[in-house]
């Protein structure tokens, strides 16, 4: 069963932390389905300087300008929010906290449960299955996440999460997020200790 709104009516951090060990499945209209273990993801809420909504929210008299974008971070939970980093690669998040409150988790890394076949097909690149998925914008690729899938529900096909196996706290780490200049000291990165397909980047902090 997919996770529904409910889920994701939360504060922004439990979310994120929450969806490790839960299920990424993308169902495509070939008939492929394709399932990943979610080993990494990022908290962003919109009293954050490093969240794409951040110039659209004031924090002093907590109005919300409804432009670009951006504004769709504002909107309905479990809603995605996908956008293109550096022209190239397409990251998926999802929209947290109530209707109009902005926050959003992205979604770093997998570890493939299913689909493999068809993952190796859009990730040419991938020499080895540990490169499948262990990066957001791999993981799209493998997924066929594209910009298409911005602002669709994700607690239902072709695009949703289920509930996986739940990862034990002392399995999770924290850390800060990684490719930020701003907010860096807030370690609202979780990753799964050990597991190969975490991603490889530096965490931001420790660039300072």
């Amino acid at each position: 069963m997919p996770l529904s709104a409910d889920f994701f009516n939360r504060p922004t951090l439990q979310v994120a932390r929450d969806l490790i060990g839960r299920d990424l499945v993308r169902e495509h209209p070939s008939g492929e389905t394709l399932v990943g273990r979610i080993v990494e993801t990022e908290g962003y809420t919109q009293n954050d300087p490093a969240f794409h909504g951040w110039n659209l929210y004031d924090e002093d008299t907590g109005e919300v300008r409804r432009e670009g974008r951006a504004a769709d971070l504002f909107g309905p939970p479990g809603t995605a929010y996908v956008y293109l980093i550096y022209g190239a690669h397409w990251l998926l998040n999802v929209v947290t906290e109530p209707d109009g409150t902005g926050g959003a988790v992205l979604v770093r890394a997998v570890e493939p449960l299913r689909g493999r076949d068809a993952m190796r097909k859009r990730r040419p690149a991938a020499k080895k299955d540990i490169d499948l998925t262990n990066g957001p914008g791999k993981l799209t690729e493998a997924f066929g996440i594209d910009g298409e899938a911005h602002r669709t529900d994700l607690t239902a096909p072709p695009i949703y999460f289920t509930d996986g196996e739940p990862v034990a706290g002392d399995r999770v780490s924290t850390s800060s997020r990684i490719g930020l200049t701003k907010g860096v000291e807030r370690e609202w990165r979780w990753f799964v200790d050990g597991n190969r397909f975490v991603s490889k980047a530096t965490p931001s902090a420790h660039k300072q």
